[in-house]
C-alpha cells in the first residue's frame, strides 16, 4: 500500500484548491461513476469534520466526513466514504475508515456511529465493527442498509 498523508480539517479550515479536490473527487465517484444526480454538497459539510488522504504526489486519493450528532441520525455517522478509482485495489478503504472512526471515537467516546451503507458493502463494513440493523432501502437507486459501530468500553 501507498503512504497516505491524512489531515481532519473542518470546512472552514480548509483552502479554496483543498475544498476543490474533495469536490471533484466527490462528484466523480458519486455522481459521475455511480450515475447518481443528487445534491452531494450539502448542509452536513459546513458541520462535519473532513478527512482527506494524500498520496505521495499530493494527489487527494481518499476522503470521508464525520457528521456530528443529530444532524443525519441520532449518532454521529460516517459519510461520503470514497476512494479515487485510480487507488482502488491499494487497501485505502480500510485505513480510511478505520481513521474516521478513531477520530469518532476521540470526539465522541462511548457513543456508536451510523452509516447508510451500501448494501454490496456490507461484508466490508461489517469487517470493521458495523453491524446493520433494518431493512435494506433504495437511495439515489442503489441498494442501502443502516449500519452502527459499537466503540469498544
Amino acid at each position: 500500500m501507498t503512504s497516505i498523508a491524512w489531515r481532519w480539517a473542518a470546512l472552514d479550515e480548509l483552502t479554496a484548491p483543498e475544498w476543490h479536490d474533495v469536490g471533484v473527487l466527490r462528484q466523480s465517484v458519486f455522481i459521475v461513476e455511480q450515475t447518481c444526480p443528487y445534491p452531494d454538497l450539502d448542509e452536513h459539510d459546513p458541520h462535519s469534520a473532513h478527512l482527506l488522504g494524500r498520496n505521495e504526489m499530493g494527489e487527494l486519493v481518499a476522503y470521508l466526513r464525520l457528521v456530528p450528532p443529530g444532524r443525519k441520525y441520532a449518532e454521529p455517522s460516517l459519510g461520503r466514504i470514497v476512494t479515487r478509482s485510480s487507488a482502488r485495489g491499494m487497501g485505502l478503504g480500510r485505513p480510511l475508515v478505520s481513521e474516521g472512526l478513531a477520530e469518532h471515537c476521540r470526539r465522541y467516546p462511548g457513543i456508536a456511529n451510523t452509516i447508510g451503507a451500501q448494501a454490496r458493502l456490507t461484508e466490508f463494513y461489517r469487517s470493521l465493527g458495523f453491524e446493520p440493523f433494518g431493512d435494506t432501502y433504495l437511495e439515489d437507486d442503489i441498494v442501502h442498509i443502516d449500519m452502527r459501530y459499537y466503540p469498544p468500553r
